[in-house]
């Protein structure tokens, strides 16, 4: 039971930067994106950034979801499924970022 209330509570942390970075807010939070001179960031699409972002985020957030429903309905496949999910989209993201000018003006 200790296992599903820590992934809600993760899932309700990675929801709420998800909702954050689809509204456009929180760009300061991306890694990389906040260390940059304000002239490296005038060459960014900072919308498009977050939006990108804010949808890694939802994925992420699935797969939490199916580990605490892995945890509470006591069924490894959903764990397995939500696992590949996560490493997937986290592939994705990697490279899809740093693959072309996806986020340049």
């Amino acid at each position: 039971m200790a296992g599903v209330i820590i992934n809600l509570i993760m899932f309700i942390l990675f929801f709420i930067f998800a909702v954050m970075l689809s509204k456009g807010k929180g760009a300061f939070l991306i890694a990389g994106y906040n260390t940059m001179s304000d002239r490296e960031k005038a060459q960014y699409d900072e919308a498009a950034l977050c939006k990108f972002m804010s949808n890694i985020m939802y994925g992420i957030c699935l797969s939490i979801l199916m580990w605490a429903l892995s945890e509470l309905l006591d069924n490894q496949a959903l764990f397995v499924i939500g696992l590949i999910l996560f490493i997937g989209i986290i592939l994705f993201a990697v490279v899809y970022s740093n693959t072309g000018n996806r986020f340049k003006r």
